[in-house]
């Protein structure tokens, strides 16, 4: 391997912009496939596997065929960068799955578990007594795509309630809204 070159000809730069977005595609995919295999989406985890382990021979084997070129190996770098964080969008967006919410409201009685009643969303209400005295825990299980949802009827209820949201894989049927059955 010789000294780096950073070489700036028409060719060299629309490779490196190749490899860019060929490594952004490959990256995005890569995320979105981790993502859904903690989702237990074992078919299109293979298949996004498959597309991104291809995207990646190809790419790195531009790259390393000329590794002294700094501008290609910036552009993969760069891309490879870029592609995790689209790939977090995109997943975002998709919002597979399922997540628990866990809302604690100091207002009293059933405010903010009726208002996600009328939402047509299953609640399950808890008395509970905190630090400073006593609170009403909200415990929900909702599909990601309605976490927004969730949200904002909690904030038009009680805007100083504490929500918490994590995500979860159920085991058994229930009420997921709108009178539909999930397994």
């Amino acid at each position: 391997m010789g000294p780096f070159v950073l070489e700036f000809s028409k060719e060299t730069i629309l490779i490196s912009l190749l490899i860019f977005a060929v490594r952004v595609v490959g990256m995005a995919l890569d995320t979105l496939r981790i993502m859904l295999v903690m989702r237990k989406k074992q078919g299109i985890a293979w298949v996004l596997g498959f597309l991104e382990t291809v995207i990646y021979v190809l790419s790195i084997g531009v790259v390393l065929d000329d590794v002294s070129n700094v501008l290609k190996v910036f552009a993969y770098s760069a891309g490879f960068a870029t592609g995790s964080v689209v790939g977090m969008w995109f997943e975002s967006k998709l919002a597979i799955g399922h997540a628990h919410i866990i809302i604690i409201t100091k207002l009293p009685g059933s405010i903010v578990a009726d208002a996600l009643r009328a939402g047509d969303f299953a609640v399950t209400e808890i008395h509970a007594t905190g630090k400073d005295g006593n609170v009403w825990l909200c415990d929900l299980t909702v599909a990601r795509k309605k976490v927004k949802d969730v949200e904002t009827i909690v904030r038009e209820a009680d805007p100083d309630a504490f929500v918490t949201i994590e995500d979860i894989t159920p085991l058994h049927r229930g009420y997921w809204g709108s009178g539909q059955l999930s397994r």
